[in-house]
């Protein structure tokens, strides 16, 4: 039986241009590349999942390849072959997470001193770095601003406000962008027809918005709906699997509470409670919905984050809609969201509030129109 891989790293990126949603990243690492202006020290910021380290293994392979292609490795010198068959010996990495004492620095160092015998630099990848202590950070320094000409570190942190400022001062800093849903869809879409997985466009949108920017997190979900679904993902089973509210739940409570059905509405309320969603979790996801529809309306579709038929069925369902109604609703949402942390009665105010919004809906109905 064949040994199954993760698609995160099955359809790990290894080139600069295979990289997703971080062009500003990539094309600025090509060039210093290609102009041969190389930093000792590089700071690579960001969410998780959105291509960190994998731009700091692109870019290391890269610098050590004997024969690149502009920038990018050729895939075929000695160089890269170690590199692909992990163990290249000129390609450190170092989880500070778990390696964050001043002895594990001193071992660092030690390594920074061995020059390489394959390619032109050692690289020493730092993950996770704002976990090293204080003393540690202390101990990097001097060696972080006066390395060896064949070393390069390349730190990678998701909270770059815990570097300290002497750290920050001696590094080229790279600011990582949260994967767009628009490119996660067209990355998921082409994974799933590389796998012969059939899948339509409201199942990857979810998975991508579910991910909320990470690109990781979207493959693993991904994973986890293949597992689920097999061949065929289809929007309503992935929805279950992910444990979240379909689109189609929100698309029918604007439907009755535009059209002051209270009653179906709270009866539907019951459904969802029923399903395991919290009131909280059901009114941010309804308010998020008449803030799409109103945005929508308001031809400002860049805010939202939909495609396909997904973003028809907004723009239809907010050009029937007040523009009245819909700030009224989402203003009782809110007022909603921040009573419920201390509410005793979590189930009557959620119901109390789509009353109110059916009201809306139900004098909007009833106001005459004017001619």
């Amino acid at each position: 039986m064949e040994q199954f891989v993760v698609s995160a790293r099955k359809y790990r990126p290894a080139t600069f241009a295979s990289v997703v949603g971080q062009k500003h990243i990539t094309s600025t690492l090509k060039n210093a590349i290609e102009r041969n202006q190389l930093a000792h020290a590089y700071l690579f910021c960001g969410p998780r999942g959105v291509g960190k380290t994998t731009c700091a293994r692109i870019f290391a392979k890269a610098i050590n390849c004997l024969n690149p292609v502009g920038a990018e490795a050729c895939n075929e010198c000695d160089s890269c072959r170690t590199f692909n068959e992990g163990r290249s010996l000129n390609i450190h990495e170092l989880d500070a997470a778990s390696n964050n004492s001043v002895e594990d620095i001193r071992a660092l160092i030690e390594q920074v001193r061995i020059i390489p015998q394959v390619g032109h630099y050692s690289v020493f990848i730092i993950d996770e770095v704002h976990m090293l202590s204080q003393a540690a950070f202390n101990a990097f320094l001097k060696t972080l601003e006066e390395p060896p000409q064949h070393a390069i570190f390349i730190l990678a942190t998701t909270e770059k406000h815990k570097i300290i400022p002497t750290i920050l001062s001696r590094c080229q800093i790279y600011d990582f962008n949260r994967i767009r849903v628009e490119d996660a869809v067209e990355y998921l879409r082409y994974i799933a027809t590389s796998e012969g997985v059939t899948a339509d466009d409201e199942s990857l949108s979810l998975i991508a918005q579910k991910a909320d920017g990470g690109m990781r997190d979207a493959l693993s979900m991904f994973d986890k709906a293949v597992s689920f679904c097999g061949t065929q993902l289809e929007y309503k089973t992935v929805a279950q699997t992910l444990n979240v509210l379909d689109y189609d739940t929100y698309f029918q409570f604007v439907d009755m509470l535009r059209a002051g059905d209270y009653i179906n509405a709270l009866l539907a309320f019951d459904q969802v409670l029923t399903k395991g969603f919290s009131g909280q979790v059901f009114m941010n996801g309804l308010s998020q919905h008449m803030r799409d529809l109103l945005v929508t309306k308001s031809n400002a579709e860049s805010l939202t984050e939909f495609t396909g038929s997904l973003l028809q069925r907004y723009r239809e369902q907010g050009a029937a809609c007040d523009s009245e109604f819909l700030f009224g609703a989402i203003s009782l949402l809110s007022a909603a969201d921040g009573a419920i942390r201390t509410s005793s009665n979590q189930r009557l105010l959620v119901e109390l509030t789509l009353m109110k919004i059916a009201a809306l809906g139900q004098k909007k109905k009833l106001t005459p129109t004017a001619y």
